[in-house]
């Protein structure tokens, strides 16, 4: 596949999640010549972003971080250091050092949002990253006992499956720039990341889901190649589009990217003790609910499995690319 560019104009994407599989998988968009724009759940409240969203009032930073370090043109050492975690010292242990350098940037320009825009000019972000909102949110969890689970970080500890997921305050109101960049995006994607905690979290902020259901932008959602142990034990593709379709109501993609490349033994051997399993292509079913379906081998494995970043932008880059042609 190329990646060689038949539009006049580079197509403007915006993809939505969190996490580690989207910073993954930004790190293989930024090299394709795309106009991107990534909208990042701010519901963490584990860890050093935790603490910080708690004692200075702020969105919590640590999503933002690794997509701004994902998206950076700098130098290696740099973005190692933007990611370094202090393991000592009193007040700094558990603390990553771009969690504070977001922190002071929100204090010096006295808003979040204004922050890491200064800090993204600083670290040339190959395209803009946002909010979904420019406020914390908590996120709860009904699970199918019908306890109530508090805390992004404490829903996959619970040990039990989600029925539904909520957010407070409800009428969180959505940053207006992320609700600008999905109506003029030419294409969103979804995914990769955790599905409960980093993907719908997004789409719960009011006005988000609306604005995707009425852009004309082709829609996609990349699925995990792994299922979540606390959040999506046992799930199919079609699992994970069944959980999208009930939280927000509609149908919201168009395509869906699967990873149907074969994964070692001795490797699902190893997430097989963590309660974590290959996701199950249920194709017929996908396909029957009108997606389409477009799957390869997309994984690698060094320590851990991880989308393979430049195969999977490829197939995204040529997506978007023949999705304009068509509309021209």
């Amino acid at each position: 596949m190329s990646a060689e560019p038949s539009l006049k104009r580079r197509p403007k994407i915006v993809v939505i999640g969190g996490g580690t599989g989207l910073s993954v998988m930004l790190r293989g968009l930024k090299e394709m010549p795309l106009d991107i724009t990534a909208i990042v759940t701010v519901a963490d409240d584990g860890g050093s972003s935790g603490i910080l969203r708690s004692e200075m009032q702020m969105p919590p930073p640590g999503d933002i971080r690794s997509v701004l370090t994902a998206l950076a043109d700098v130098e290696p050492l740099l973005s190692e250091l933007l990611q370094y975690r202090f393991s000592s010292g009193t007040g700094l242990a558990g603390h990553s050092l771009g969690n504070l350098i977001i922190a002071a940037m929100t204090d010096i320009s006295g808003d979040f949002v204004t922050g890491v825009r200064e800090l993204s000019q600083v670290l040339a972000v190959r395209g803009k990253v946002l909010p979904a909102s420019g406020q914390a949110i908590v996120l709860k969890a009904e699970m199918e006992d019908g306890t109530i689970v508090e805390g992004e970080s404490h829903i996959p500890k619970a040990g039990k499956r989600i029925h539904r997921l909520f957010i407070e305050p409800a009428d969180v109101q959505p940053l207006d720039e992320a609700l600008r960049a999905i109506e003029e995006a030419d294409a969103i994607l979804a995914g990769p990341g955790s599905l409960y905690t980093s993907i719908l979290p997004n789409l719960l902020v009011p006005k988000m889901a609306d604005a995707i259901l009425k852009s004309e932008a082709v829609k996609i959602f990349v699925c995990n190649v792994m299922t979540q142990p606390g959040e999506t034990d046992n799930y199919s593709v079609s699992d994970h589009l069944t959980a999208v379709h009930q939280h927000v109501g509609h149908h919201l993609f168009d395509y869906v990217i699967v990873n149907n490349g074969e994964i070692p033994e001795q490797v699902q051997s190893k997430y097989a003790e963590q309660g974590a399993k290959a996701v199950h292509l249920d194709l017929e079913e996908v396909t029957k609910r009108g997606y389409k379906v477009i799957a390869d081998r997309l994984v690698l494995f060094r320590t851990y499995l991880r989308h393979d970043a430049g195969r999977l932008s490829q197939h995204i880059y040529q997506l978007v690319d023949s999705w304009m042609v068509r509309k021209r």
